[in-house]
């Protein structure tokens, strides 16, 4: 990917989001554009107002995030690069509150519960926000050390809070998958360990997954990721996938031929150099 004429990169949520936190920790000199939404972020790089866009799809413990289905086949981008980020979340409050003196805590729907040890061992009223930077925002302007937040380092501090205790989370594997979207499709060397994203469709008749599959089982490719929906007729099931292989490599292109077969409406969504962490976790069998 060449940075040189790439300045903004779009992302759902405000300043200080996980989101925002992933975007900086991958492009660091790019400005990060939040928006309201995953679909205004992707309008924001259709309309030129953001170069890139980067989306949540998958969290360890919240599962999926946004629907990647239900976006990539109208937003007319394609998936160029993908990032973990690990979830540290982070106890605030307002400049000099004491810990002992909370007695609400605000954060997202998911963030929560991922805290519930934290949030039963003090005591505290949970509050729902639609992330987790607006609640950090939030407890800023109401400057009460009765009222914290579960956010990021990065919220803290851009709204100039505390943070009275790091890693608040229940569990230490919490990681999200981003994907990073661009107008153009991009094509790594093939001698980069690829994912490769599609989506397709197959008839409701007996057998029609496992003879779309069955190609991609003889060449020798595998799935990282398989997810279904319905359409809107409730008569055909569409799938999205992550598949590890090249599209340019001689077994994806007889897989993606016995695919057709079988599959419609199949829908090219991208493809992108494998995240290392891929590599750590399945040496180590472990996220952590």
């Amino acid at each position: 990917m060449d940075l040189k004429n790439i300045k903004k990169i779009a992302f759902q949520g405000a300043k200080g989001a996980y989101s925002d936190l992933a975007c900086r920790t991958v492009f660091p000199t790019l400005e990060t554009v939040p928006c309201d939404s995953f679909e205004d972020a992707f309008t924001a790089v259709a309309a030129g107002d953001a170069d890139l866009a980067m989306i949540p799809i998958d969290n360890t413990i919240a599962g999926r995030v946004a629907d990647v289905h239900h976006l990539m086949p109208d937003g007319e981008l394609f998936i160029i690069g993908e990032h973990f980020q690990p979830i540290r979340h982070a106890l605030l409050g307002v400049k000099g509150a004491k810990i002992d003196e909370l007695k609400h805590v605000h954060s997202h729907v998911h963030a929560i519960p991922q805290c519930r040890k934290m949030i039963k061992r003090l005591g505290l009223n949970a509050h729902i926000h639609a992330d987790t930077a607006g609640a950090a925002e939030e407890i800023s302007r109401l400057n009460d050390p009765e009222h914290g937040a579960i956010a990021s380092d990065l919220a803290a501090e851009i709204y100039g809070l505390d943070m009275l205790e790091n890693d608040v989370q229940d569990k230490h594997h919490n990681t999200t998958r981003f994907l990073i979207l661009g107008p153009d499709a991009e094509t790594p060397d093939e001698d980069v360990q690829t994912i490769t994203s599609l989506i397709f469709g197959v008839r409701s008749i007996p057998g029609s997954l496992y003879k779309s599959l069955g190609g991609f089982a003889t060449n020798g490719l595998n799935f990282t990721k398989l997810e279904s929906y319905i359409d809107e007729s409730f008569q055909a099931a569409h799938f999205y996938c992550d598949i590890d292989g090249h599209p340019e490599s001689d077994s994806f292109k007889l897989a993606l031929e016995e695919l057709g077969f079988y599959a419609t409406n199949v829908k090219f969504l991208g493809a992108y150099p494998a995240h290392p962490f891929r590599q750590n976790t399945n040496k180590t069998g472990s996220i952590n």
